[in-house]
């Protein structure tokens, strides 16, 4: 059975599904780190992005950051940030990162950031100092990062292998035949060989996510969710995808909760230590539990 038959699906033309609804964040914590953040112009992408689950990851201690910027160098499809041509390098954005965890208190950090393929090194310096300022200053405070695949450079890999973040991520975002159209200069197996290469590395935990409602059919998922077990893969993340704005991709479908739950047990018994399948499940939400 595809996902697109009636029973799994809802028609995107009548608007959101009722389980797709969700309550403003609330919450002591949530209040706190919102104040400080507005306070010291702190940039997460709990925030700009208008994550449906800050409150609750807030309220457990997590927080998303990006750096090198906020315009890519890739036009992927679903994706919200800007394309064009990026800012120079801020190279005291570790250091800036760093004081942000430091200031909100946050016990596990995600780092994540646009793809840099204007750069000789794709940005993974950046990441690797990013990463040596947030444990000096924040030496409690548990990390993953979610990589791009610096277009699967080892030498650029590698940079982050050095510094151990407890949890490596890398989303294939989509199934093999969606990849071209959704990510336009990504490559499927590229980003399988990124993900193999880290555990062959001594990465202890990696992770990489996928979104729906692309028009994937269901073997294909199952397919993607080998493949990643295939590659070693620790943690997966299963969600659905929702239009940015007009001139990105549709939603084609609309999955319901007993679709995601499904998944959920079939990458369970595939062997993923932890698997996250929900229509509101975004690439960090419950980050904090993926390190154990």
């Amino acid at each position: 059975m595809s996902i697109d038959t009636a029973s799994s699906i809802a028609p995107p033309k009548k608007g959101k599904p009722k389980w797709l609804r969700v309550k403003l964040p609330t919450g002591k914590k949530y209040t706190e780190l919102r104040g400080l953040v507005d306070k010291y112009n702190l940039h997460t992408i709990c925030t700009s992005g208008s994550c449906p689950n800050m409150g609750e990851c807030w309220g457990e201690g997590t927080a998303t950051f990006m750096i090198l910027g906020n315009v890519c160098t890739r036009s992927c499809g679903f994706c919200g940030v800007k394309t064009g041509r990026p800012e120079t390098i801020d190279w005291e954005e570790p250091e800036k990162v760093a004081r942000s965890i430091k200031i909100m208190s946050i016990k596990h950090a995600v780092i994540t950031s646009v793809d840099r393929d204007d750069l000789k090194d794709m940005g993974s310096i950046i990441w690797a100092e990013t990463v040596k300022a947030i444990r000096r200053m924040n030496p409690n405070t548990t990390l993953e990062t979610l990589i791009p695949d610096f277009q699967g450079v080892e030498r650029n890999i590698h940079r982050i292998v050095d510094v151990s973040p407890e949890v490596v991520s890398h989303n294939m975002e989509t199934v093999r035949r969606l990849t071209r159209e959704v990510r336009i200069q990504a490559k499927y197996d590229r980003s399988l060989e990124v993900l193999k290469y880290l555990k062959t590395q001594g990465i202890n935990r990696t992770k990489s996510g996928i979104m729906l409602g692309l028009g994937e059919q269901e073997e294909e998922v199952i397919e993607t969710l080998h493949d990643l077990r295939n590659a070693n893969v620790d943690v997966v993340t299963i969600g659905q995808y929702l239009q940015p704005s007009k001139k990105h991709l549709p939603v084609k479908q609309f999955i319901t909760p007993d679709q995601f739950k499904k998944y959920e047990e079939i990458g369970l018994d595939l062997g993923f230590r932890h698997v996250e399948s929900g229509a509101l499940v975004r690439s960090s939400y419950k980050a904090h539990k993926h390190i154990k």
